[in-house]
């Protein structure tokens, strides 16, 4: 059993680290390339479907991550689980603090409504996410750790 979660868990990450990474470093930069009501659009067609979807995901990790140290209490690297799992709750609480206000806005905006500044809040939402996206490399560098 506690194979499976070990398992289940690093797979379910490590895939959400991969989506929030190509995120910041091809989807984000693509989008900023484009004309700038396309690019706009793109944001805000991205912020729907991701913003539907990550809460979750990321929910999802920290829950399975949370049964893997409790289930593993006494094994080796539940230290480093515990560790992961508290990342992973610090990348929730950034998501729902700084991360969801900005996107629920931007899932909203057309060229006809976008605020004045809507690239200023664009650009705030990628430097909080780079750092989410550093979060939970961590957290997922600490759980691949823990399986040796």
């Amino acid at each position: 059993m506690l194979s499976a979660v070990e398992v289940v868990t690093t797979v379910v990450v490590g895939v959400m680290v991969g989506v929030e990474f190509s995120v910041v470093f091809v989807l984000n930069r693509i989008l900023n390339a484009l004309p700038e009501d396309s690019g706009q659009l793109g944001h805000a067609h991205g912020g729907r479907i991701l913003g539907a979807l990550m809460p979750f995901w990321y929910v999802g990790s920290l829950v399975l991550s949370a049964i893997w140290a409790i289930a593993g209490w006494h094994h080796h690297g539940a230290g480093l689980v515990v560790t992961a799992a508290g990342l992973l709750l610090v990348s929730v609480v950034m998501s729902v603090l700084l991360l969801v206000p900005i996107n629920n806005r931007n899932k909203t905006w057309t060229p006809g409504n976008r605020p004045a500044d809507w690239k200023e809040q664009l650009r705030r939402w990628e430097r909080y996410h780079y750092v989410r996206v550093a979060v939970i490399i961590a957290a997922f560098t600490l759980l691949v750790a823990a399986l040796a």
